[in-house]
């Protein structure tokens, strides 16, 4: 019996040896961060990063569409994370000096044209209409 509760105990250990749960959302979420703060290309960039079951959360709003996919790839390459999701919002480009259009206010144009006169209803029955 000992031979049995030894291979036993053995197998139980190997089994479980596979099955590490890897980093936490928490450690995941702090790797992310780490690795946006140091590519040069991102270090100003501000954006929210949270992790839920391994998947990341990027939200934010960021100057272009190649910053946007530089978030997504650094993210992607962190050891743990199983995806990547975004809600980045790549701002509107504005050059320098110039003010973002506004539409003009619509104004109510007045009208010129007389109103058509309504004819009055004819007074009850038995009397006859105005001519």
């Amino acid at each position: 019996m000992n031979l049995l509760t030894a291979f036993v105990v053995v197998a139980l250990l190997l089994g479980t040896a596979g099955c590490t749960r890897g980093p936490s959302d928490a450690t995941i979420t702090g790797r992310v961060k780490t690795a946006i703060s140091n590519d040069p290309g991102l270090k100003t960039t501000k954006v929210s990063v949270s992790t839920n079951e391994k998947v990341v959360h990027l939200s934010g709003t960021v100057k272009s569409r190649d910053e946007r996919a530089t978030l997504i790839a650094v993210a992607r390459k962190v050891d743990g994370v199983k995806a990547v999701k975004t809600d980045l919002v790549v701002a509107p480009e504005q050059k320098p000096g110039v003010k973002p259009q506004q539409k003009p206010a619509v104004q109510a144009r007045a009208r010129s044209e007389p109103r058509a006169q309504l004819k009055s209803t004819p007074p009850g029955p038995g009397v006859p209409p105005e001519r």
